[in-house]
Order: C-alpha cells, then sequence, then structure tokens
C-alpha cells in the first residue's frame, strides 16, 4: 500500500489542473488528497472526463465509473475572453482566477493570459456586468508541461494568499470569500 502523501501526488499528476473546484474540493491537489487518505470517488472531475476517471481507476485498482452528473459535464477545453470594452476594472474576476491567468489594475479593462487559462469558468461568476465569455480553446486539453505551468501557478497564487492573509488578513479573507461565492453560484447554477 502506498503511503496516502506519495499517492496523493501520483493522484494530482493524473488530474487536469484546471483547479476548478467542480469536484467540491478547493482544487485539483485537495481533490487527490481526499481520493488518497479517505477513498473519495474518482468520478469527481468533468474537465479530466473519463479519460481521467479511467486513469485514476488504473492507477488506484478500482472500477471506472461514470462522471458523477452532480460535478458538472465534461466539456472540451475552454478558454476565457473578456470583451475588453464592456470591463470595469473591478478586479473580481482577478481575485477568482486560481490560476492568476487574468491581468489588469482596478479601473482599468483586463486581459486574460491566454498561455495561462484552464478554462475553469470561475472568473464567470464574480463579474458583474457579464463581459467574459468562455470559448472553445483551439487545443485539445492541457499538455503535461502546461499542466505543470497550471499546477505552479495555483501552487504560487496560493502561497501568496497566505502571505497576504499574514500581512492583511481582511484582504485575503475578501478574495477567499470571492473564491468561495463563485464555487458556491457554480454549484446552484447546475
Amino acid at each position: 500500500m502506498h503511503d496516502s502523501a506519495s499517492l496523493a501526488i501520483r493522484i494530482d499528476a493524473l488530474l487536469p489542473q484546471t483547479q476548478c473546484g467542480q469536484c467540491g474540493y478547493g482544487g485539483c491537489m485537495p481533490y487527490a488528497e481526499a481520493i488518497a487518505s479517505e477513498g473519495a470517488p474518482i468520478n469527481r472531475c468533468p474537465p479530466g472526463g473519463e479519460a481521467g476517471i479511467a486513469a485514476l481507476a488504473a492507477l488506484l485498482n478500482r472500477p471506472a465509473l461514470p462522471l458523477d452528473p452532480a460535478c458538472g459535464e465534461h466539456r472540451p477545453r475552454q478558454l476565457a475572453s473578456i470583451r475588453e470594452a464592456e470591463c470595469i476594472g473591478c478586479t473580481r474576476c482577478i481575485q477568482a482566477c486560481p490560476v492568476d491567468a487574468i491581468a489588469g489594475l482596478p479601473k482599468r479593462m483586463h486581459s486574460v493570459l491566454a498561455e495561462d487559462c484552464t478554462g475553469c469558468g470561475l472568473c464567470l461568476p464574480p463579474c458583474p456586468v457579464d463581459c467574459i465569455d468562455l470559448r472553445p480553446h483551439v487545443r485539445p486539453w492541457l499538455d503535461p508541461q502546461e499542466a505543470e505551468a497550471a499546477r505552479r501557478h495555483y501552487r504560487q497564487r496560493q502561497a501568496r494568499l497566505q502571505r497576504l492573509q499574514a500581512r492583511e488578513p481582511a484582504d485575503a479573507r475578501t478574495a477567499a470569500a470571492l473564491l468561495a461565492a463563485a464555487l458556491a453560484r457554480r454549484g446552484a447554477g447546475r
């Protein structure tokens, strides 16, 4: 039997690194840890789809199950796009993006860094002017280098939020609350 920490790393390597939270956990690694230590179901990742479930089943020697419909449906890879002329620069999308793929300043238009966007859609719910769209990405899914970059961006963001919370707890709580609200709205919209 594997120890749960090393098993979680191996599971995380199979997850798509969208960090979308559709699985009910706060990102790919928290889901991997839940699978490894708590025996969480392996069929809760819509971005990974059937191929992701099959890979997890093979690694864990578990049966492959259909995707849990309560988590959403598998879709082709997507990319966020901001209609810049409509953007009011509120920064809510920046605060909600789990991989820091949106750049902009308060009260200035924002832009999506296409090479970093995982298509998670967490930027959509907090946008007060509904100026963000998800559109099909030109490539079918994250390749291993892109997945590693998304994982690194997510970890860097988490570390930055922890440092911020240590210095400015109210600002970090606001950012965390916006992300939690985006996840909750996504769940309510199903």
